[in-house]
């Protein structure tokens, strides 16, 4: 338009045009202001509550094969007919504190060298010194039947403390094995005395740790090779009931809340050396190099809730991993001389595939494929799929295979703390059991996917015949429950493994391993010639036509919990003949011997004793 053409425009349209100019201008107007009262209200406004947003599990199905059928598994739960009467007190009582949703660990073990899988439970506490009751933890004697008998007071176990979880080992070399206990709390090691009763030795051998500590699983192993047990002792979070009551968890629709440990301080666990000369255990967290630190505040990185002791090398020295909870896994790398290396990242253990810490709890590893190729196996929280890390060549690097190993879609939906590999049909093959149970106990009141209690899974290993490596049991295995801690052993000496769960502030769970199928098997007690007299950290490789497996005697694994000693391998049905089978045994700190055993047998190798 030129300026001639604007003097001759009609007024009465530059009229109508101004008048739309300012309806416009003022329509605009408005939406502004409105826009700004908005952010205004949402910047003022005090978040007091954390909204839960339920999505749908997402994600690949499992697809599993139409030619090969599952086999009848069959747990029995026999806990009250079992002679156990344990119920787990957390002193809970509507406030919420963390730790009354986290506990408690259990452990088999044969305290009185009779041979039969003995049972210790961990209790916690009322918070309350005046409390009414005084709960207790439980020794229960296994009567050889499948049954067992409280025998805590009489062998001085009844223990009263915010007990966690519980480690197994013989840390004197007296050839009985003792008790270490951890704690919110200082920690607690017992002494066994000849099989009949335990004395509390925790102040003189120096392993009591921090009053203000919340330690929570634990391990005895020989990290040094040099014939004893020395002891790691995880360490959870940064934890107090005023840290607890400030940090004020809160659910829409349920108000204070059981949550995750994103708000808390880490800490750095304990790692104490076997001094048995000396009678002690002296405290090597700091040289070992197992304190690691946050890089950007310098405060303690780790979250621990579970330790795992392998040789992950291959080089004959036990490497260390802990899964910790929402923030990245560690592993410590054995470096031969008394000291570890943490390098979780560069070899693909600290992070899920996504790049992201998870809620980690439970721990196990194990070579499940019957070859080299180890999988380190870790329960995450609910939404959040199982990890499984399986190494992928000669240069220790793992991936993170749950998808495609049939794991990863079934237990997302599932909040996973014990979980253990264990051969649950005695066929070869390495299955997975995964003890379930959310923290909260009204988490269906904001997600209707999720239940308090929940069911145990267990994913059959079906060696390579289906399309993927697991396939999740459909059939239930025992009741619903508030799941923690996972554990198995063969109580009825029956030859295949039964399983305990407990449950937190509720009793445990029981189930006698009834299968229906009845396949081969072979049970191995190690007994090893120097202070470390039942062999813990030895490996076993068993060969029987093409079949090989290979285990490490490690007792302390899942979730604050302790395996049996003695080793369970399935044999299948090759040997139906009753066909001999090699027994390789490389123990620790070096010495290889070799046995020829028949099958459906328990057997006791003392170092020294093959022919």
């Amino acid at each position: 338009m030129t300026e001639g053409d604007a003097a001759g425009q009609d007024p009465q349209q530059t009229e109508d045009a101004i008048r739309r100019a300012l309806v416009v201008s003022l329509v605009i107007g408005l939406v502004l202001v409105a826009v700004l009262g908005i952010v205004y209200w949402l910047l003022d406004e005090p978040i007091e509550e954390q909204l839960v947003i339920e999505r749908d599990v997402t994600g690949p199905k499992p697809q599993l094969s139409d030619t090969v059928d599952t086999p009848n598994f069959e747990f029995v739960d026999i806990t009250a007919s079992s002679g156990i009467d344990f119920v787990h007190e957390n002193g809970a009582y509507g406030e919420k504190l963390l730790p009354e949703t986290m506990g408690g660990g259990v452990a088999f073990f044969d305290y009185d060298n009779d041979g039969g899988q003995d049972l210790f439970l961990v209790n916690s506490n009322h918070w309350e010194d005046n409390a009414a009751s005084e709960p207790t933890s439980k020794l229960y004697r296994n009567l050889g039947d499948g049954t067992f008998e409280d025998v805590s007071a009489a062998t001085g176990t009844d223990l009263s403390m915010y007990g966690m979880g519980v480690a197994v080992g013989d840390y004197d070399g007296d050839g009985f094995v003792d008790l270490f206990i951890s704690a919110v709390g200082e920690n607690v090691l017992l002494r066994n005395l000849g099989g009949e009763r335990f004395v509390d030795v925790t102040n003189a051998l120096g392993v009591a740790g921090s009053s203000e500590a919340w330690s929570t699983s634990a391990a005895f192993f020989d990290h040094d090779n040099d014939g004893d047990l020395d002891l790691y002792v995880a360490n959870y979070v940064e934890w107090s009931p005023e840290i607890d009551r400030a940090v004020g968890y809160q659910l829409t629709g349920i108000g204070k809340a059981y949550g995750p440990p994103t708000d808390y301080g880490g800490s750095h666990s304990y790692f104490y050396r076997n001094d048995i000369e000396l009678n002690r255990f002296v405290d090597i967290s700091a040289v070992a190099g197992i304190e690691v630190a946050n890089a950007t505040t310098g405060r303690p990185a780790g979250k621990a809730l579970a330790v795992h002791a392998a040789d992950l090398t291959g080089d004959g020295w036990l490497d260390v991993v802990v899964a910790n909870d929402t923030v990245r896994n560690f592993l410590f790398v054995n470096q031969r001389n008394g000291k570890f290396e943490e390098n979780g990242i560069d070899a693909g253990i600290a992070f899920d595939s996504a790049g992201l810490a998870t809620g980690a709890m439970g721990i196990d590893i194990a070579n499940y494929r019957n070859n080299d190729r180890q999988a380190v196996l870790i329960g995450n929280f609910a939404n959040e799929m199982s990890s499984f890390y399986v190494v992928q060549g000669a240069d220790g690097i793992f991936s993170d295979d749950a998808i495609v190993a049939g794991i990863g879609a079934p237990s997302r939906r599932a909040l996973t703390f014990g979980l253990v590999f264990l051969d649950a049909d005695l066929d070869g093959r390495l299955d997975v059991l995964a003890a379930n149970g959310h923290v909260e106990p009204d988490i269906n009141k904001v997600q209707k996917s999720q239940r308090y209690e929940q069911r145990v899974q267990l994913f059959w290993n079906c060696g390579g015949a289906c399309r993927r490596e697991f396939r999740l049991v459909e059939q239930p295995i025992g009741r619903p429950i508030a799941g923690r801690g996972a554990a198995y052993a063969d109580i009825d000496r029956d030859g295949d493994l039964d399983v305990i769960i407990s449950a937190v502030g509720a009793k445990p769970m029981l189930l006698r391993n009834d299968a229906s199928q009845k396949n081969d098997w072979i049970r191995l007690e190690l007994v090893d010639q120097g202070n470390n007299r039942n062999a813990i950290g030895a490996r076993i490789e068993l060969v029987h036509g093409a079949m090989v497996q290979k285990r490490t005697v490690m007792p302390a694994r899942s979730y604050l919990s302790q395996m049996e000693l003695p080793v369970t391998f399935g044999l299948g049905t090759a040997l139906g003949s009753g066909e001999a089978v090699t027994i390789t045994v490389d123990w620790p700190g070096g010495g290889r011997e070799t046995w020829q055993l028949e099958p459906n047998q328990q057997y006791r190798l003392v170092r020294g004793s093959a022919k």
